[in-house]
């Protein structure tokens, strides 16, 4: 199934997703960079485990933070929006800034009208940030046939559309390739899909996204109308999974996704258009804002 992207033409995305400069590296919980995890090897492991799928390989508790968060809600910083003849300090610009993870988007111009990036840009972004958690979506056909290169070049979790699947098994055959790797696992559900495309599984994953925009750019309006869906999805979740919002999200209108039952949030135009420093920081500030009801 092809997810459509109304009111984008291909090749339009390269403008939009380079027109913004900035740069990201964040202090996580007050440590500096260059030091190691506190507890070290032994709460890595304690954060390594989860209360369903499998024991994680032990790396930096920032890489499981989905699995493990030090706060609720998350925000991601979706990289689709960030400048890519600087993206490694644009990235850190943004976990400076305080966001708590790398959003990778993954497009094959199959499922989604549009390509954007792949397993060698991954292998680079994960040279430079190896403690960070890497978020990658798959907006791609044959997802399964992914997760073996996309772990290999250092994705943390994989998240795949319930539209790229033949049927629930297909999509538990993929999650379960996914966890084997050591990678949490994520299903996604389009802003044009119905829940019950997806219903029968959605308390089997470590995370479900809600798109709030038709997958395929970036700089979209948020769809008011994905708000029930998320309401929907949060409902027959079970304690320690995410629900991730991605399309259209910032400050005006994330705090409607909180409300719905999103935990995890994945910004990119707020973010990246926001110049970097602190008034990224303050993006991201009013994107989280506050504590979470969870």
């Amino acid at each position: 199934m092809r997810i459509k992207s109304p009111g984008r033409k291909y090749g339009e995305e390269g403008a939009a997703s380079g027109r913004n400069c900035r740069s990201l590296r964040r202090a996580q919980n007050g440590r500096p960079p260059s030091l190691g995890p506190p507890g070290g090897a032994s709460e890595s492991r304690a954060c390594a485990r989860g209360s369903f799928g499998p024991v994680l390989p032990v790396h930096s508790p920032v890489r499981h933070v989905l699995r493990s968060p030090p706060r609720l809600p998350l925000v991601g910083a979706s990289i689709l929006a960030a400048d890519f003849l600087r993206l490694e300090a644009d990235i850190r610009a943004a976990l400076d800034a305080g966001a708590d993870f790398i959003h990778y988007d993954v497009m094959d111009g199959h499922l989604v009208p549009n390509l954007a990036l792949g397993t060698d840009v991954l292998k680079a972004v994960r040279r430079a940030f190896p403690d960070e958690c890497i978020d990658a979506h798959l907006m791609i056909d044959n997802p399964g046939d992914f997760v073996g290169p996309f772990a290999d070049a250092g994705a943390d979790h994989l998240t795949f559309h319930i539209e790229a699947c033949e049927g629930a098994e297909d999509a538990r055959r993929i999650r379960d390739a996914i966890r084997a790797r050591g990678m949490t696992a994520g299903l996604a559900i389009d802003g044009g899909t119905p829940v019950s495309r997806a219903e029968a599984m959605l308390g089997e994953f470590d995370l479900v996204l809600v798109m709030s925009i038709h997958a395929g750019f970036s700089g979209q309006r948020f769809m008011p109308e994905s708000l029930d869906k998320m309401r929907a999805v949060r409902a027959r979740l079970v304690p320690g999974q995410r629900l991730e919002v991605d399309g259209g999200v910032g400050p005006q209108t994330a705090p409607a996704a909180i409300e719905a039952g999103c935990d995890t949030l994945a910004a990119a135009s707020a973010i990246f258009g926001a110049a970097a420093g602190e008034a990224r920081a303050e993006v991201i500030r009013r994107i989280r804002g506050g504590s979470s009801p969870f």
